[in-house]
């Protein structure tokens, strides 16, 4: 197939009606017990894999407007009117996955598509069944209330109104007292809406043990897995990776704290000290949206692989909404318009770091997705979330040498601080895994129950944080807002896992930048078409599962920074 580059202005998608979804389906089960040969189905799931790309190019679009507006009456109206399909949808696309998976020519079409094909679709089965399709509507809609009312926060400081986005730049101020003045601003807005978030949560982790019991799961642990698909590794070795992190990070973690409170001149770093990481000050870009376009234009040229081709068409495409604004919900991600081969990045830019990093974390996303436009089935143009994670990190690390452009002579301080924040944030990501393990295998904790839970995460994985006299994070507040824990449940250690993948990039790239490159838009290449284990051996990279692998780039990581641990 082949795709031909249009502006985002011009990305339009009829909105599905469920009658005429249902007919085609209905053709394609007729088209399925017609086939008397491999090739006869061949045809049916290229036909229905048509479908799937249209639809998942509408669904993409609604969710992307509502979150580049969730004030917008028209897009909240789009988006409820989806959600409301989405349950019903997914039911047409199971019931033939069942029929595929059970098809007498399942060996003819593994060989054409594949074996992680009939995993996946496996996976979806075990995931769904028409008697949770209301229920899938109510966590959608808890999912929206949640987006909208962070999204909707305003901050009021120094005479000013800010949303998250806006007073992030304010928590790694060199002034100390400013950054506890705007995190307490911060937390404040947490503790003031706090029955709201609670009530949100417990909703949501009451309804998706339900779901998990009527799917015949012991909880939503098993199920969550399904939904997450992830096809080759489990729990258990979940918890081993997260008993590595104990290991062998969360000791050094301690002599970086350390190191940063020596830097800094205080006694400790306490939790809105976190994020800044010398007297100076964190390094920002020497410019604005529009002079950091101009520097990744020319960054992605230097680098190769195709990044430069790339990148010009997301900019001349207008493939990329990076401005903060309000109303504009916070974080950062990348969706896809299957139907036209286009990836599509959304991000909030602040004016620090962050905004380098968010930025080439996204355009990694949106290369790979490129990258794998053209593959034979819609669930291959991205891999599963601990793989996809590698090309976004992978890419903040490979971007290392071109840092200049941005930073200019604070390049170097960038890439000691980035490269100690990941190892922080390792500990940080197991626990907030640990911690959906914990509320999933107790869904009838009390709200104070799951703050007590996370506060014991925060003992085992983040010996050093001090929250002092902050509003809401001494009980435990701060997991509030992590919103991959309200809006894509276990969805964390997977940034873990691909973070170990992506230092092995990281030391590869400084021995061969040439060699390291090759490797990473040859993985980008094979999108989703294997499983995660599988896509990380192909380039070279050692599961995080392998014994010795975390501790390994931990240990060249520690050698880069000029750590020693006695």
């Amino acid at each position: 197939m082949s795709y031909n580059a249009v502006p985002f202005e011009q990305i339009r998608v009829e909105r599905p009606e469920y009658s005429d979804v249902a007919a085609k389906f209905a053709r394609f089960d007729a088209a399925w017990d017609a086939a008397s040969s491999a090739e006869a189905c061949r045809q049916v799931i290229h036909d229905w894999d048509e479908l799937e790309r249209q639809l998942s190019t509408w669904i993409n679009l609604v969710g992307l407007r509502f979150n580049q507006d969730t004030s917008n009456v028209e897009y909240k109206q789009a988006r409820e009117y989806c959600d409301e399909l989405k349950p019903r949808l997914t039911d047409l696309a199971v019931r033939l996955k069942r029929r595929l998976i059970s098809t007498p020519f399942r060996k003819e079409l593994e060989a054409t598509f594949g074996l992680q094909a009939f995993a996946l679709w496996e996976a979806d089965v075990l995931a769904f069944d028409p008697k949770i399709e209301a229920d899938l509507v109510k966590e959608s809609k808890l999912e929206a209330e949640f987006t909208d009312l962070l999204a909707s926060a305003k901050l009021q400081y120094q005479g000013h109104t800010y949303n998250f986005a806006g007073l992030a730049k304010f928590h790694v101020d060199c002034d100390r007292q400013v950054r506890h003045a705007s995190n307490a601003v911060k937390w404040q807005w947490f503790a003031d809406n706090a029955e709201q978030l609670d009530r949100i949560y417990d909703e949501q982790v009451r309804l998706r043990t339900d779901m998990a019991k009527k799917l015949g799961y012991d909880d939503f642990v098993g199920l969550g897995y399904k939904r997450m698909k992830r096809v080759d590794y489990d729990q258990a070795d979940v918890e081993r990776f997260r008993a590595a992190v104990r290991e062998d990070v969360v000791p050094l973690t301690v002599e970086l704290r350390r190191m940063q409170a020596e830097a800094l001149g205080i006694d400790r770093v306490m939790f809105w000290d976190e994020g800044i990481f010398d007297s100076q000050g964190n390094p920002k870009p020497n410019g604005d949206h529009d002079w950091m376009i101009e520097r990744a234009t020319e960054m992605f040229d230097e680098m190769g692989g195709g990044l430069g081709e790339f990148f010009r068409l997301m900019d001349e495409c207008n493939l990329m909404d990076l401005k903060n604004r309000d109303s504009k919900a916070g974080g950062g991600f990348c969706t896809d318009f299957p139907s036209f081969g286009l990836p599509f990045i959304f991000a909030n830019f602040n004016g620090t770091k962050g905004d380098v990093e968010v930025f080439t974390h996204e355009i990694g996303h949106a290369f790979q997705s490129y990258c794998s436009r053209e593959q034979p089935l819609a669930d291959y143009l991205f891999p599963t979330y601990e793989s996809c994670e590698i090309h976004s990190m992978g890419l903040e690390f490979l971007t290392w040498p071109q840092m200049e452009k941005f930073f200019g002579e604070d390049a170097e301080r960038f890439r000691q601080i980035h490269l100690i924040q990941s190892l922080l944030f390792l500990p940080y990501g197991v626990a907030v895994d640990h911690f959906q393990h914990l509320v999933y295998a107790n869904p009838t904790a009390t709200p104070l129950q799951r703050h007590e839970m996370w506060r014991e995460m925060e003992a085992t994985y983040l010996p050093t944080r001090d929250c002092g006299d902050l509003p809401h994070l001494p009980q435990g507040g701060q997991w509030q807002f992590q919103r991959h824990i309200y809006l894509s449940p276990f969805y964390y250690i997977d940034y873990t896992l691909a973070l170990t993948c992506a230092l092995q990039f990281w030391v590869r790239s400084r021995a061969n930048m040439s060699e390291a490159m090759n490797a990473y838009v040859a993985l980008c290449k094979r999108g989703g078409a294997a499983p995660f284990r599988q896509l990380a051996e192909s380039a070279g990279l050692a599961s995080p599962f392998t014994e010795g692998s975390l501790r390994g780039v931990v240990g060249q990581a520690r050698e880069f920074l000029g750590i020693t641990l006695g």
